[in-house]
């Protein structure tokens, strides 16, 4: 298994995960009845500091919002909010570049479904 490694700075963040495919098994509360953590992703997300904010969007219905939150607080998975309804089209994050040159927005794309097999490296650096 390969790693992949996100190399941020040491400055507080904002993290926007997608839920379905990303973090559990895509459409699995729907196929199997109960969603699935996907492997890696609860190690990748005991990775994030608890300053930083965690932010779900998943084009999940309202419907299974007690079904959701039952499932992530069970599995202790942590979350300052979620953006239901979302579109299934693409997620676009814009932000500006700090004057010393930080790029301010990361996109990652995983294989749906796939092993989370990326770890966080702080730059004191930056």
């Amino acid at each position: 298994m390969c790693e992949e490694v996100i190399e941020l700075s040491p400055l507080g963040k904002t993290w926007i995960l997608d839920l379905d495919g990303t973090l559990v098994k895509h459409n699995g509360y729907k196929l199997d009845g109960c969603d699935t953590l996907l492997p890696g992703a609860k190690e990748f997300l005991a990775n994030i500091t608890p300053e930083d904010m965690v932010i779900i969007v998943t084009s999940r219905k309202e419907e299974v919002r007690e079904q959701t939150l039952a499932f992530l607080r069970e599995n202790h998975i942590r979350c300052d909010h979620i953006i239901w309804n979302a579109p299934y089209g693409e997620r676009i994050v814009v932000n500006d570049k700090k004057p010393s040159g930080l790029k301010t927005a990361v996109a990652v794309n995983v294989e749906r479904d796939g092993t989370m097999t990326y770890k966080l490296r702080i730059n004191l650096k930056k």
